[in-house]
């Protein structure tokens, strides 16, 4: 017999953590990190067919203190591997990155010394965007799947708890040294 009975389903009623995560996934601003030629179509994903700013997110920042998510978009070298993980460790919390194409995923064609092979060695991935190079619809769908996991973030302890058992649930799938393959 509370208040949530005598009002229409959906009607005002909500959590501080939809209203905090509507808010975030509202304002997300990518720091660019364009490296190859998949920064031609993550360029392209801004333009007016595509639009980023119809996610709150025509605001690409060359600074990564203002920005909260990365876009990877290339192949990554080993000396640009350093580079990459400072501007991540300068980026505010809460964080995403977006590995965009073969390259940032994995390494793509470039099985060698040079490139790094898979950029989630360097930061921690929240979505893997294959393709050679993806189309810009397949980042703007990268980036829904994204928000949609903005919205649902945890605050607070529940947000530590959350990612903590995310980490121990990669690290069970990771094959370790030792064990028979």
């Amino acid at each position: 017999m509370g208040l949530e009975e005598k009002l229409p389903s959906g009607f005002l009623l909500t959590t501080v953590e939809q209203v905090a995560g509507w808010a975030r996934k509202s304002s997300v601003w990518p720091a660019t990190f364009g490296l190859a030629c998949c920064a031609i179509e993550m360029m392209a994903a801004g333009d007016p067919r595509h639009d980023f700013s119809r996610w709150g997110m025509e605001r690409a920042s060359a600074t990564p203190r203002q920005a909260d998510l990365m876009i990877v978009a290339g192949r990554v070298s080993q000396k640009m591997a350093p580079v990459l993980r400072q501007i991540y460790d300068q980026m505010t919390e809460p964080k995403w990155v977006i590995a965009m194409g073969v390259c940032a995923s994995s390494g793509g064609m470039f099985n060698n010394y040079a490139v790094v092979q898979g950029v989630d060695h360097i930061v921690p991935v929240d979505i893997y965007l294959p393709g050679c190079p993806p189309r810009p619809e397949m980042l703007l769908d990268a980036i829904l799947k994204l928000h949609d996991k903005i919205q649902n973030t945890k605050l607070g302890p529940q947000r530590k708890k959350q990612i903590a058992e995310l980490e121990e649930a990669k690290r069970r799938q990771l094959p370790l040294l030792g064990q028979g393959a």
